[in-house]
């Protein structure tokens, strides 16, 4: 019986998980992205605090974080606003603090470190890709 009762429970949390995911304004992709940290474009990432924008991923670029040695995070460019589809830009750094991402669509203002608002009139934070770093040169981030 305790079998039964878990394994409803693992469904239900399944399913909410999902329906919340797909609920994100943000489109989600699948893709599997390599980057080679000692080119020129990822200079930045190899010290921790850096940062760098990743084309070619998500819905209109990433933008990757060195939170530590081992540690990055990585985030999708497009707005989170109900109308991100329509602003042509991406989030960019806010030239007075690399901490802080704006977006040109909401004038709202997102972590660089976790992705979470830090101002604006939203209700969605970045949404964020899983990354892989076995500490060599290379840099995987994904969305399965």
């Amino acid at each position: 019986m305790n079998t039964l009762k878990l394994f409803i429970l693992t469904i239900l949390v399944m399913f909410v998980g999902c329906t919340k995911n797909n609920q994100h304004p943000v489109p989600y992709f699948t893709f599997d992205a390599n980057i080679n940290l000692t080119l020129p474009s990822y200079s930045d990432l190899q010290g921790v605090g850096g940062w760098a924008y990743v084309n070619g991923a998500g819905s209109k670029g990433l933008v990757v974080y060195r939170r530590s040695v081992n540690e990055f995070v990585a985030f999708d460019r497009h707005s989170p606003a109900p109308d991100g589809f329509d602003c042509e830009s991406g989030l960019v750094t806010d030239p007075d603090n690399f901490l802080i991402l704006n977006d040109p669509c909401s004038n709202a203002r997102f972590s660089l470190y976790d992705g979470s608002i830090v101002d604006g009139d939203t209700e969605w934070g970045l949404r964020q890709y899983m990354t892989n770093y076995n500490g060599g040169q290379t840099l995987r981030i994904y969305n399965p």
